[in-house]
């Protein structure tokens, strides 16, 4: 068994990310292949992918679940221990994305370099932002008719908001494209015609006709750097031209945003005909931060969040890890993924599972790779591994050292927009669909499970059609579960538009103690969106202080079952003004009880509507079936926004509600003759007209 000990200042965690179809997969598999991990290129086209190893990856052609690996790669005689994360391209498998950027200390965007920036290009950047990662952008598939390198760099300084830092020039386009020009060492990186996977590139001088251009390209790139270094800035007013090192040392810097101001590194090739890679591991560890070079770990003492804990990046430090994914092994059971952010992890060594405050043991640890995996000792401070022997932890939770508790920053994930239920066939399935649905809500949070209170239908919520389709899918495949699948449901919500005020007494006697509440609420719209909030108004403690959390636990019972039509409320603020309690006959059952009904009747009386999803839908089409596809998307209740030009068509952006999207998929081929497509991804819930609220809420 192996027992590592990373030497912390060569470890790269990164993640791989993309819109759908971008090559994001590919690049992957042709990264394992050029480090030696895979001595066969799997292709994504023939479903042989080492990634993409689920049996719905491989029929669909797409991502559906992060997979991790680990692979070495050597730059100036130092070896680089690389911890890789392929995540989903596809918008229903988002929160995928979301909880593996949570634990990386860095991220590789790919792009299509036909497509530039897509609209899941902008959710996955977002998000990287909103984790404050340091990035590199691959542009990917120049060798493929219409791509234009220039192009996308443009979008994405102006789609993402980015400051491009472009390192390298395409030589050739289209089928002629065969290699780079390196602007810091102004050399051309040219491959054979054909070549083959692992096949070596030849470093020459750069080609006349290119030569203007690569000097105009370099000296933007040295102006860019100069503008936010100090030491460049001299170099350029006194015109001394700076070393390579130097070079690398400054975009080291501004790439993790060391000094407030960051910039990215573009790199560009073609990761299926073999170009580029080699390029982009080196910038992969010249560029991207270690361990060492983020932020040390924040959190707080368990129930005390102003108690700040700062954990340093150490294996001598008290051990602090995050579970960020659980997955269920055929033959392992379920395994825990964690990213170790300090101290060391060992066989058998017990922790604190801090957000719920018990116990765990830690059974055997394992190095993934995709579904093969390689059993540790032990694990330390920057690892990315997985365990078995984990019962109660689940995606979000610290475990950390029981003798210094530590609770980390979790992870969020979206609510569902869409629904479908769903019923055993036999008694006999029932039993293995309870199993089926309890495993798979573990492994994905943005999956929820519930029984419907009036007809007792299991109901299953996802955030498309497809995610709901391949955990049906998995749950018939994986559990053996003969079950009927209904037809797919919008995920309404519900508000209210005005506020209103109601007194409530509860009394009920029954001949032993009985039960008095009497509460006076207000309920309104909370501004500024949110959920939920309650507010505590009551003076002279009418309302004894260990009664009020009962009045709100009421209020959100009543929340859960909705006004109009069962579907949850939400952004509603609560207010309790008054209320009276009885020596004897109160308890928090009788407050509980008299919140629930008064707000049931305030929610009645504030003019509560129904709310459903909407979609920010992008079409690409050409643009002699463009009026065609603006009036089918009038027709769904859809306000179109914008008209582009995007690669020799139009991409038309509209917002359009999520129940009139079903289907879309097969309209749209049959008006464009199979020529446009689509993306779309949730934006808002907005109020539902009447005309079909009412229909709404009479099917209800």
């Amino acid at each position: 068994m192996a027992t590592t000990q990373l030497n912390l200042a060569a470890v790269r965690n990164i993640g791989i990310m993309a819109h759908i179809d971008a090559g994001k997969t590919t690049t992957t598999e042709r990264i394992l292949y050029y480090t030696g991990v895979s001595h066969k290129v799997g292709e994504v086209h023939d479903g042989t992918t080492a990634m993409d190893y689920l049996p719905e990856e491989r029929e669909h052609g797409i991502t559906i679940t992060s997979a991790a690996t680990t692979c070495v790669w050597a730059l100036d005689g130092v070896a680089h221990t690389v911890n890789i994360i392929d995540t989903p391209g596809h918008i229903d498998f988002t929160a995928e994305v979301e909880r593996c950027l949570r634990v990386l200390d860095g991220a590789v965007a790919v792009f299509d370099g036909v497509a530039g920036v897509e609209p899941q290009s902008e959710t996955v950047w977002r998000q990287a932002d909103r984790y404050g990662l340091p990035r590199i952008c691959f542009v990917n598939k120049l060798d493929r008719v219409g791509a234009d390198f220039a192009r996308c760099v443009d979008m994405i300084a102006e789609r993402l908001g980015a400051t491009p830092l472009v390192l390298q020039l395409p030589i050739g386009a289209e089928a002629g494209f065969r290699g780079v020009v390196d602007l810091l060492r102004m050399r051309a990186l040219v491959w054979p015609a054909d070549t083959a996977p692992g096949e070596a590139y030849d470093d020459v001088a750069v080609p006349e006709e290119l030569v203007e251009q690569a000097l105009h390209w370099r000296e933007r790139l040295l102006e860019t750097l100069a503008e936010r270094d100090v030491q460049l800035m001299d170099f350029y007013l006194r015109d001394i031209e700076p070393t390579e090192e130097q070079i690398h040392q400054v975009v080291l810097v501004l790439t993790a945003g060391a000094i407030g101001e960051t910039v990215t590194p573009v790199l560009c090739g073609t990761a299926f005909k073999n170009k580029g890679v080699q390029p982009l591991l080196d910038a992969v560890v010249r560029y991207l931060p270690s361990p060492l070079d983020v932020l040390p770990a924040e959190g707080h003492v368990p129930g005390d969040p102003a108690a700040v804990v700062i954990r340093d990046t150490s294996d001598d430090v008290p051990t602090s890890a995050l579970a960020f994914k659980v997955m269920s092994d055929p033959h392992l059971g379920k395994l825990t993924f964690l990213r170790v952010y300090s101290g060391r992890i060992r066989t058998g060594a017990p922790l604190l599972n801090a957000a719920k405050g018990h116990k765990e043991r830690i059974g055997k640890i394992y190095r993934m790779h995709a579904d093969q995996r390689e059993e540790i000792a032990s694990a330390g401070a920057g690892d990315i591994v997985a365990v078995m022997g984990l019962k109660r932890t689940t995606t979000g939770e610290t475990l950390c050292d029981p003798a210094a508790p530590v609770l980390l920053e979790s992870v969020e994930f979206p609510d569902p927009v869409i629904q479908v239920s769903v019923e055993p066939r036999s008694r006999g399935d029932q039993e293995k669909l309870a199993t089926a649905l309890q495993r798979l809500a573990e492994e994905d949070p943005s999956f929820r499970v519930r029984t419907d209170a009036e007809t007792g239908q299991t109901v299953l919520g996802g955030m498309g059609e497809l995610h709901l389709e391949v955990l049906t899918h998995r749950m018939r495949r994986e559990f053996g579960v003969a079950a009927n699948v209904g037809r797919p449901q919008v995920a309404y919500r519900e508000t209210l538009r005005r506020a209103a005020e109601v007194e409530y007494t509860h009394r009920k006697q029954t001949g032993g103690k009985g039960q008095f509440a009497r509460v006076r609420i207000r309920v309104e719209p909370l501004p500024g969106g949110g959920d939920h909030e309650f507010v505590d108004r009551v003076t002279g403690g009418r309302v004894p202080r260990e009664f009020v959390p009962s009045v709100d636990e009421g209020c959100r019972q009543a929340m859960r079952l909705g006004a109009l039509a069962g579907y949850g409320l939400t952004g509603v603020r609560v207010t309790l003004l008054d209320g009276s309690a009885h020596s004897e006959d109160s308890s928090e059952l009788a407050f509980r009880t008299a919140a629930f009904q008064a707000f049931r009747e305030a929610a009645a009386q504030a003019s509560p509507v129904l709310l459903e999803p909407v979609m920010d839908v992008e079409v690409t089409t050409p643009e002699d079936h463009m009026g065609d596809v603006i009036g089918d998307l009038n027709a769904r209740r859809g306000r179109v926004r914008s008209m582009v030009d995007r690669y020799g068509a139009k991409a038309v952006s509209a917002l359009v509600p999520l129940t009139e999207m079903f289907g879309y998929v097969g309209d749209l081929r049959g008006r464009t003759s199979g020529r446009a497509d689509y993306t779309m991804r949730f934006d808002s819930y907005a109020e539902v007209p009447e005309s079909v609220a009412a229909a709404v809420v009479a099917q209800a």
